[in-house]
């Protein structure tokens, strides 16, 4: 069964943030520790989970990612 969410990780070393929004997110989580996703989260090490907020629906969960992005810099890929 999916649970969308939008979450938040961040590094330890520099607090960089990044905003994403995924249907399974312990498994997720899993995946940005292990830097088993290229991209952003791996190339600035954004690991530690700061936040998280489950939708009903992925569409709520994009339409929040979307409007926590606007503006802030932080990255994003799916």
């Amino acid at each position: 069964m999916k649970h969308p969410c939008v979450y938040i990780p961040a590094s330890r070393r520099n607090w960089t943030l990044y905003v994403g929004v995924t249907s399974d997110l312990v498994k997720r989580v899993w995946q940005h520790k292990g830097n088993l996703i290229d991209g952003f989260t791996k190339r600035y090490g954004v690991h530690t989970l700061v936040w998280y907020e489950p939708h009903e629906s992925m569409e709520s969960a994009i339409r929040r990612e979307k409007r926590s992005r606007s503006g802030s810099g932080a990255g994003s890929s799916r």
